[in-house]
């Protein structure tokens, strides 16, 4: 066998939507290509802007700037996440506070957000886990009590939803991915949506290098100037055509995940319950987007002997986050609040299992070798 861990989906009109690119003579940033997505990604989550950047981290650089982060700023976010949600913040001179994890959805513990507050406390940074929305009303409620801003760390979770709000859309700002291992792809990609309007006019400044250069091309301004910090956060047309053919086949690429998903969680119930792993845990109120399946198996030493022998017949599965306060990075630019015991236990648990659009071909055999490893 040869059953890769991720591969790409194409729907079949990515190409004709770049020689579309090509042919319109507009290879830089926010073209025709760069709009369309921009309305779908409006459309879909109700937020006030959606920006397309050329990644997720450039996403949360972009927060962190319009957040007014400063040197010796905290915030509050897990350690059980990937390194752009710290480092969006450490650029800025801010300390990352790092928080526990829930032991059922992996997600942020929302009990543990208010202790962890101080008087330097600037924002949270939920991030929502294999795309489950973390307990959001409860941390909004947090942040409004202390005056705090919310940056959704939603690189997972497009096409899901809390309470039937997109996720991404409920925090003052929430950022985005379409790295190819995510469900809907450019390649390279992102976007942040701005859904409080207090910030949509600075972040479109930011975005374009400090320049007011959007409003020059709406009329707004007879000249554009440099009126901001900034930086080039815009991806080209090419990615963005790449991008519009796959958020037209959003729901059908969505709905075939979940199939997949489903089936994994189906055969191996009888596993979780003779005791040889523990299955995702998904909320009744929130509507995940099947980006990920992964197991729970009793220990580091079951892992490494289960992904050994999948990798031996074909099967690549992977582990996920090293904990980023135990990183050397981690432990020189941000702190722990309390002990973190449920992140050092999930990750070294942490199994993720292949899942993509044309899986379910392969998937009966893929759950057979992975019953018979575990």
């Amino acid at each position: 066998m040869n059953i890769p861990f991720n591969k790409p989906y194409m729907t079949g009109k990515e190409l004709w939507n770049i020689a579309q690119a090509h042919a319109n003579g507009h290879l830089a940033g926010d073209g025709e290509f760069t709009k369309r997505c921009s309305r779908w990604l409006e459309a879909r989550t109700g937020a006030n802007k959606a920006l397309l950047t050329h990644s997720c981290t450039a996403a949360l650089e972009m927060a962190a700037l319009l957040a007014d982060i400063q040197p010796g700023d905290e915030v509050i976010m897990p350690s059980y996440t990937f390194v752009s949600t710290a480092n969006a913040f450490v650029l800025r001179g801010a300390v990352p506070v790092f928080v526990d994890i829930r032991p059922d959805t992996l997600n942020i513990d929302e009990t543990l957000i208010e202790a962890a507050i101080t008087e330097r406390t600037k924002a949270i940074v939920p991030v929502h886990y294999a795309g489950v929305g973390c307990e959001m009303d409860t941390i909004m409620a947090i942040a409004n009590k202390h005056g705090l801003l919310v940056i959704e760390d939603a690189a997972q979770a497009v096409m899901a939803n809390y309470k039937g709000r997109p996720l991404g859309s409920i925090g003052q700002m929430g950022a985005l991915s379409f790295h190819e291992t995510k469900n809907i792809i450019s390649g390279e990609g992102g976007a942040l949506l701005v859904n409080s309007p207090h910030y949509a006019e600075r972040a479109e400044v930011i975005r374009e290098k400090g320049t007011n250069r959007s409003q020059f091309f709406r009329g707004q301004v007879d000249k554009y100037t440099w009126v901001d910090i900034g930086s080039s956060y815009l991806p080209g047309e090419i990615i963005a055509a790449f991008l519009a053919a796959q958020m037209e086949e959003a729901d059908s690429i969505t709905r075939q995940r979940l199939a997949v998903w489903n089936t994994y969680h189906q055969w191996l119930a009888e596993a979780e319950k003779a005791g040889k792993l523990r299955r995702p845990v998904v909320p009744a109120h929130c509507a995940h987007n099947a980006h990920m399946y992964y197991i729970l198996l009793p220990d580091l030493e079951h892992r490494t002997v289960f992904i050994d022998k999948l990798r031996k017949v074909g099967i690549n599965t992977v582990f996920h986050y090293i904990p980023l306060h135990s990183a050397p990075a981690g432990q020189r630019n941000g702190r722990t609040h309390g002990e973190l015991r449920v992140t050092n236990e999930m990750s070294e648990r942490l199994v993720r299992l292949p899942l993509w659009v044309g899986l379910e071909e392969q998937q009966a055999e893929v759950i057979q070798h992975v019953m018979a490893a575990l």
